[in-house]
């Protein structure tokens, strides 16, 4: 029974450090204080942990939750709505909503289902491509600091890829520490959660909401399906739509996004490193969702840390996180040569920061792209 204790002790870590920054730094580009980012990193973890072991548990099969990277990855590269955090929180109530459409109405979900993967891959590919830019960014305005973290995760890449983000963020850390120093005392403390009245604007649902839940549904829930059936694992896709909607709906109330299925740490649960035994990986599972409880701990000492950085410091580790989804994105957008060059369009709107009655790029780039789809066809 140690291999999966093991390998669900490593998921949670290796789930909570690669991208907890990219996290913090979507909830500060909404207008987030620093109480209200640290509350939603800690309600995230909630989350994660309660719903994961719960599925892990009474499925007996290797279920993980987290939260939404490529979704946290367009909050940070989409500009603030005019109503701040409030008009934020009224998005991801919003999106969570459309994530329980899904699972109550199953044409709905097929709906999703049927945008074409490349248009959808070069929407996710433009949100990423400016965070990507972060690192080369950060070596160009803080050398001392950014260096030392991008010359670590590329050594880590060459001896092992699964611990070469988690090592940059320790890298960056003790940069800090030579440098500019970690928060004071004051700024270390226990994790509590903080209440935020959502708004409601017409810009933030279309261009925060639907783009959220789209990146979502493509970028998280549909892999993490895939890579749970890829080991033998078939569950009901109802029941994870509802119980993930209703807790990012409750969530959102103190910060929170959205929370989905895993893909990368589902993979270390469900595959046979976690145990020769398929029937044994649940255990897994339940030790990796026990985990982000564990993080949800510490999680306002990672805000603290991340709060005293230097913001370009925080998203050169935040696009570090994000160059394998970068990758990932663009390979599978520019694949067909038949939608090659309206995923391109797509590419383009998305990372071109537009904004048309405070709607973002996001949803314009999909629009784009898929209104040259369709002519294209036609």
């Amino acid at each position: 029974m140690l291999q999966p204790v093991l390998l669900g002790l490593l998921a949670a870590f290796v789930g909570f450090a690669s991208s907890f920054a990219v996290v913090l730094a979507g909830f500060t580009a909404m207008g987030a204080s620093p109480a209200e980012a640290a509350s939603g990193l800690v309600m995230l973890c909630l989350l994660m942990g309660v719903l994961g072991a719960a599925f892990s548990f009474i499925w007996r099969k290797p279920i993980s939750i987290a939260w939404s990277t490529p979704g946290a990855a367009l909050l940070a590269t989409t500009t603030a709505p005019a109503g701040g955090f409030s008009a934020a929180v009224g998005a991801f109530l919003a999106a969570s909503l459309l994530l329980v459409a899904a699972g109550l109405w199953r044409p709905f979900a097929r709906a999703v289902e049927r945008i074409p993967p490349p248009i959808a891959a070069a929407m996710l590919a433009g949100v990423l491509l400016d965070l990507c830019l972060a690192p080369v960014r950060a070596v160009g305005a803080l050398p001392w600091l950014a260096l030392p973290v991008v010359l670590a995760w590329a050594a880590m890449l060459r001896i092992n890829r699964l611990w070469a983000v988690p090592v940059a963020v320790l890298v960056a850390a003790g940069a800090l520490l030579l440098g500019p120093g970690l928060p004071g005392g004051a700024a270390w403390q226990a994790p509590h959660l903080v209440w935020v009245t959502p708004g409601f604007e017409w810009g933030a649902m279309v261009g925060i909401a639907l783009p959220l839940f789209l990146v979502t549904m493509a970028s998280q829930n549909l892999p993490g399906f895939a890579v749970l059936q890829a080991n033998g694992y078939h569950i009901a896709m109802r029941p994870v739509f509802l119980a993930t909607g209703a807790g990012s709906f409750l969530g959102a109330f103190f910060g929170g996004q959205l929370v989905n299925l895993a893909a990368i740490t589902a993979a270390l649960c469900a595959g046979p490193e976690a145990h020769p035994d398929p029937g044994k990986r649940w255990i897994a599972g339940l030790v990796a969702s026990l985990g982000y409880l564990c993080f949800a701990v510490i999680a306002g000492v990672a805000a603290s840390v991340v709060a005293a950085a230097p913001p370009l410091l925080i998203q050169a580790v935040a696009g570090l996180a994000l160059m394998a989804s970068l990758a990932g994105a663009l390979s599978i957008a520019l694949g067909a040569e038949e939608t090659r060059l309206p995923a391109v369009v797509t590419f383009v709107v998305s990372a071109s920061g537009l904004s048309v009655g405070g709607v973002g790029a996001a949803f314009w780039g999909l629009i784009a792209g898929g209104a040259l789809l369709l002519l294209l066809r036609r």
